[in-house]
């Protein structure tokens, strides 16, 4: 009986098989050329939810881009046309007009994608409008981010990036692929059932990541003391031991999303201050002090200042000059007190020559090479003593920073900095590597080069100035005692130019910190500040403080 059962089942088996076999021969033999035309037939529309694009990290990983989020509505074209009472209800919740939205529906036959607030998706939701769906995406800038002119920006309609590190790695950043929203459709445009719209993301995508030498946390502080100071300037933050820059920041700055509002203002929020050229002032008193130390200049003497010296028939004031000036001074009080005569009579006798070639050695007249990296840069400026007949005019304008003297925020961090390690100047790195989504090294980008520039004596010397103009100079507003103490240069530096009642000055403060094995230097450049130790020391220790406090 078994035996029989048996027989019975494997006879039907056979018979569902060859059944099978038999209609998959006659769609083979005879209906293939339709089951072929169909299937051509078969049209997938799309659109780009979300850019695939790689993200641009700082030293620890943690994303400049992609931190927030948007919502958008999917409206299903296909599914939408003719249903006007639907239409008018969506055009109400999104605020656009009807007439406009019903063309566009008619129209087109890939979905279109709209942004929409918190309000609307609540009211799209409690709607149950048939034709649509609600979508969420990474934002690629929002309304927090950093570092602004280093990351730069993309063009929101071709995505492609179109200033600063997004324009630079565009190749390295735009290798994955979208996430996108299709329909299906037959050769007619009509939704295939059970096809129809669908989002495809392809997960197998890898997408490559641009790994900067900038520190998300410290950018934050630089950015925050910044705005709270109302600072129209810039602040560069490096690290002594490296060369790695690791805050940049120039203000005002600009919605990365709304770039075109940016083109015509006179504000000029798209330009980075960070590497333009400007006049130093008594910040290149470090340069005339590193090169008197390094030509064996005697500055054992002392010197009486007056507040003025004579140059021919010009009078150069000091900032003493209203209380009779500093009376005598010597070398380190000098540049404590930041005082023009002195540092003018040094000029002098150690001749434009030197100076010039101490200011080139330190980084000054020339790009420093982040260009290399992704980021346009000034090489600022030096009197080109070779063309013509260098006057002690001249000389004395160039000594305290005047004139023709240029540099850029990002040459004067790396001045101090190469000042605090020692005398060695690195090369200076903004971008560390390549990496992919797991954080491992593709490629890498950044350079470790350095060389001694002065000697460790020089160095020792300057450092020791350097403490002595926070302790009881021009910086003591930038004395950082809480947390280690600190060694810098204050600067105020005449341009010539005018604005509302008075001159332009711009004012300056650079400086390291702490002082037993120093970390970061810091410059702040201040527009219009007038007084470097008025405006830009209390940012310098406003920085330095959170940065040390916070253990960065």
């Amino acid at each position: 009986m078994l035996d029989k059962r048996k027989k019975i089942l494997l006879i039907g088996i056979y018979i569902i098989f060859a059944a099978l076999i038999a209609r998959m021969s006659y769609f083979q033999l005879f209906q293939s050329k339709e089951l072929s035309k169909a299937a051509s037939s078969q049209k997938f529309t799309d659109v780009v939810i979300e850019k695939a694009r790689g993200d641009i990290l700082d030293r620890n990983g943690i994303s400049f881009t992609g931190r927030g989020t948007e919502t958008s509505v999917v409206i299903k074209t296909l599914m939408l046309r003719g249903m006007d009472s639907d239409i008018d209800r969506l055009s109400s919740i999104l605020g656009v007009n009807s007439a406009k939205l019903r063309r566009e529906i008619g129209i087109k036959k890939e979905p279109i994608i709209l942004e929409i607030n918190e309000r609307q998706r609540r009211e799209l939701v409690d709607s149950k409008l048939n034709g649509i769906s609600v979508v969420h995406a990474r934002k690629r800038y929002d309304d927090n981010s950093l570092a602004k002119h280093i990351i730069g920006y993309i063009n929101r309609s071709e995505q492609v990036g179109t200033a600063g590190i997004e324009r630079s790695y565009e190749k390295v950043l735009n290798s994955g692929t979208n996430k996108v929203i299709g329909v299906i459709t037959d050769a007619t445009y009509n939704p295939l059932y059970g096809l129809g719209y669908r989002i495809m993301d392809n997960v197998q995508s890898k997408k490559l990541n641009v790994k900067l030498t900038l520190d998300y946390h410290i950018q934050k502080i630089v950015e925050d003391v910044m705005e709270k100071n109302n600072v129209s300037g810039a602040v560069v933050v490096e690290d002594v031991n490296t060369g790695d820059i690791v805050a940049i920041a120039s203000k005002p700055d600009f919605d990365q999303n709304r770039v075109d509002e940016y083109l015509d203002s006179p504000d000029k929020e798209l330009f980075n201050k960070a590497v333009a050229s400007y006049n130093v002032g008594s910040i290149f008193k470090i340069i005339d002090s590193a090169c008197a130390l390094e030509t064996n200049q005697d500055v054992d003497d002392r010197y009486f200042c007056k507040g003025y010296i004579e140059i021919g028939d010009t009078i150069i004031k000091c900032g003493s000059y209203n209380s009779g000036g500093h009376g005598e001074v010597d070398f380190t009080r000098a540049f404590a007190l930041s005082c023009n005569p002195y540092f003018i009579d040094l000029g002098i006798r150690m001749g434009p020559r030197s100076i010039i070639d101490m200011a080139k050695k330190l980084g000054f007249g020339e790009v420093t090479g982040i260009k290399e990296q992704g980021i346009d840069e000034s090489g600022g400026s030096l009197p080109d003593i070779g063309s013509r007949v260098f006057t002690y005019g001249d000389t004395a304008n160039m000594s305290i920073g005047q004139g023709e003297v240029l540099a850029t925020p990002l040459q004067v961090a790396d001045l101090v900095a190469t000042v605090a390690n020692g005398g060695i100047k690195n090369k200076i790195n903004i971008v560390d590597s390549i990496v992919d989504e797991n954080g491992n090294k593709v490629s890498s980008i950044k350079k470790q080069e350095g060389r001694r520039v002065m000697s460790k004596e020089t160095s020792d010397f300057l450092r020791s100035m350097m403490e002595e103009v926070v302790d009881a100079g021009t910086g003591t507003r930038a004395s950082l005692e809480e947390y280690g103490g600190s060694g810098g240069k204050t600067g105020s530096a005449e341009t010539g130019l005018s604005a509302g009642n008075g001159n332009v000055v711009q004012a300056w403060f650079a400086g390291y910190f702490p002082r037993m094995n120093p970390k970061y230097s810091i410059a702040v450049f201040v527009e219009n500040g007038r007084a470097g130790n008025k405006t830009a020391a209390p940012v310098f220790e406003e920085i330095a403080g959170e940065i040390m406090k916070k253990g960065y």
